[in-house]
């Protein structure tokens, strides 16, 4: 094999025949998976040069065979005769989306797409928590759900793996779409329709048209849907009879009540009752779904309870924690104005004394619905019963506004360094806002 491998790169070298994906996989087969971070590089593993908006990855090629990686694949023609562990391609990012889809076509793995505005990773961690219970399962890691993580995710897929949950993040019309054609999704759900990412997708249309692109390819392709019927967008935007439906809509194929033992979701189906380590009335359609892949799959009651047991929100998102005597309600991960008010809403139902506050920071990639979205936040704010609400980011400090309980602050550095923040005792706290605002750093 080692005679073949020097072989097929002398000869890639020399032209002589082009690095195609037969080629590619089997030099993939024979290392100990991919990289794109020379950084963390694991030996043996290959190395694919990609480009980003603040860097060129054919810069580490070499630095990452030193490291120990089998091969650098670069698109820098200049690279070409460096090494002889170098193989040259036209574009490497396509050849890794190309590898990732070969990979996935060459297993048996059934594939789970989900894509949408809010909950994404949510409901991708507790369908996989669930799954897991039965099947060996693979999901994409943390929210590694772009056009360089959906293949990374691709790529580890083994011959045992059985199902694959991928999340799909699209902040452009046509994302999905591309993303579908590497993945080869066999079922797909869509969480919501919200105003998120309005910059690229221009407005709600656009955010709808954007994601119900896994459902065209569902369709096209004969795969299942599944949809919350609740959700007037999905019922009609799934053109198929080829779908499942779950919500608490008496015609649904699942058909959910919910309740709450000590502020957390309990969902009820068929007489059974789903405890889930989860707060917030808006995180009911993420664990409802999961339910529902779960039914659909095939695993019994208990088998879900038990994925839903075993669930832990990731850090930043719905999380609920006791801290300096206040109660604080973080979900500083990443915010949209449906997302905000959900939030927001959710709060207020659960504290029903004044005695609480919100830290809210910048919504970010609302292109021209920037201002105006943040000015309605405010509007909608002043009308609730809430001790003090703390606005955080260039966009909030923008919005005239003459009431007593509402500050501005720039940033967040400036929040911290106005406010003595460790004379707030007993209250209940909600933070939320876009991940580069770094509301968590309020928490020490």
């Amino acid at each position: 094999f080692r005679a073949y491998t020097k072989l097929l790169i002398s000869l890639v070298y020399c032209n002589k025949i082009r690095m195609d994906i037969q080629n590619l996989y089997s030099l993939f087969q024979s290392s100990s998976g991919v990289s794109i971070d020379s950084r963390s590089i694991k030996k043996d593993q290959i190395f694919f040069s990609i480009k980003g908006e603040n860097f060129d990855g054919n810069s580490f090629a070499l630095d990452a065979i030193d490291k120990g990686a089998k091969f650098s694949i670069v698109d820098d023609p200049e690279l070409r005769n460096k090494n002889d562990k170098i193989i040259f391609v036209k574009n490497s990012l396509k050849e890794l989306q190309n590898l990732s889809k070969y990979n996935r076509s060459k297993s048996d793995v059934k594939v789970i797409g989900l894509t949408g505005s809010n909950g994404k990773t949510t409901t991708k961690n507790l369908i996989c928590s669930v799954l897991s219970q039965k099947y060996n399962t693979l999901c994409t890691l943390g929210n590694l759900n772009n056009h360089i993580g959906v293949p990374l995710t691709l790529l580890n897929i083994k011959p045992e793996t059985e199902v694959a949950v991928i999340e799909m993040g699209a902040n452009h019309i046509g994302e999905i779409r591309s993303l579908c054609q590497i993945c080869m999704p066999d079922i797909g759900l869509i969480t919501n329709f919200g105003s998120a990412h309005l910059e690229g997708f221009g407005n709600l249309e656009g955010v709808i048209k954007g994601k119900t692109e896994l459902y065209e390819y569902l369709i096209k392709n004969y795969g299942h849907i599944i949809i919350n019927n609740d959700d007037q967008i999905q019922k009609e935007e799934c053109k198929t009879d080829l779908y499942s439906s779950f919500g608490m809509d008496k015609a649904s194929d699942f058909v959910f009540e919910y309740t709450k033992e000590d502020n957390k979701l309990v969902l009820i189906n068929n007489d059974y009752k789903y405890n889930c380590n989860i707060y917030g009335d808006y995180n009911f359609q993420n664990i409802a779904s999961a339910i529902s892949v779960g039914i659909y799959l095939d695993l019994d009651s208990d088998q879900i309870q038990n994925g839903l047991s075993k669930f832990q929100t990731e850090e930043n998102r719905s999380e609920v924690f006791e801290y300096h005597g206040n109660k604080i309600y973080l979900d500083a991960y990443n915010a949209n104005p449906t997302s905000m008010i959900a939030a927001i809403d959710n709060f207020n139902q659960e504290i029903q004394d004044n005695n609480k506050i919100m830290i809210l920071g910048d919504m970010l990639e609302l292109g021209n619905f920037s201002r105006d979205e943040h000015a309605r936040i405010v509007n909608y704010l002043s009308k609730m019963n809430v001790e003090a609400v703390y606005l955080v980011g260039q966009i909030f400090s923008s919005i005239n506004i003459s009431e007593s309980k509402f500050k501005k602050f720039g940033d967040t550095e400036e929040l911290i360094k106005s406010l003595d923040l460790t004379k707030v005792n007993n209250k209940s706290i909600l933070i939320k806002g876009s991940r580069s605002i770094g509301l968590e750093k309020l928490i020490n």
